[in-house]
């Protein structure tokens, strides 16, 4: 009869196990989407440009650990503010000037749409702990070291695809660098990034 009962009982913890195996994944993947490489996925990252080739208008840039990539300019890739697109890109990015790369992958081909020039000229850093992200209000608050906050309105492009996993980061858990530039004097929040 011991025997028996215990059989059961672990008969039960079996099939339980076997459901939360089977639910955890799928559960998962219906939080946040995967990008899937090879078809096509918007991405954007901060780079710090090796070097750039006009005859084959493309630009390297390497990550802060090591990894070097390679993005393709079209006659649409435009440089922080819109002043200059396409060839005209690469005259106004210099070896060693850090970047903002947003860019598409299409397939193995990843094709720059907007590079944003951080520092003088640029965009600025600002660090503070996320608080609150309204994708459809575009708008990100953060809180300063000193204890302040700040509310910055995010470009179409950071509402529609950057800091997908910040989203649901309970608030004042996630400590995020932010990249801006003051429109018409309102700061505007170009990309951001976790950093704790």
């Amino acid at each position: 009869m011991q025997g028996e009962t215990n059989m059961r009982s672990n008969l039960q913890t079996s099939a339980m196990v076997a459901g939360l195996v089977l639910i955890g994944p799928a559960a998962a993947s219906a939080q946040q989407p995967v990008p899937i490489y090879g078809v096509t996925a918007k991405i954007a990252l901060e780079d710090t440009v090796e070097k750039t080739y006009e005859g084959l208008n493309a630009v390297l840039v390497k990550t802060r650990d090591g990894v070097e990539y390679v993005f393709h300019l079209t006659e649409r890739t435009v440089l922080h503010g819109g002043k200059t697109a396409g060839g005209e890109v690469l005259r106004g990015l210099d070896e060693g000037s850090r970047v903002v790369v947003h860019y598409t992958v299409e397939g193995e081909r990843t094709t720059a749409d907007e590079i944003d020039r951080v520092g003088v000229d640029g965009l600025r850093a600002v660090e503070g702990v996320i608080t609150h992200v309204d994708r459809h209000a575009k708008t990100l608050s953060i809180q300063l070291a000193d204890g302040s906050r700040q509310t910055f309105r995010l470009t179409e492009r950071a509402a529609a695809d950057v800091g997908r996993g910040l989203d649901h980061a309970a608030a004042g858990t996630a400590t995020v660098v932010v990249y801006i530039n003051d429109e018409g004097g309102r700061p505007i929040a170009h990309f951001f990034t976790r950093v704790s």
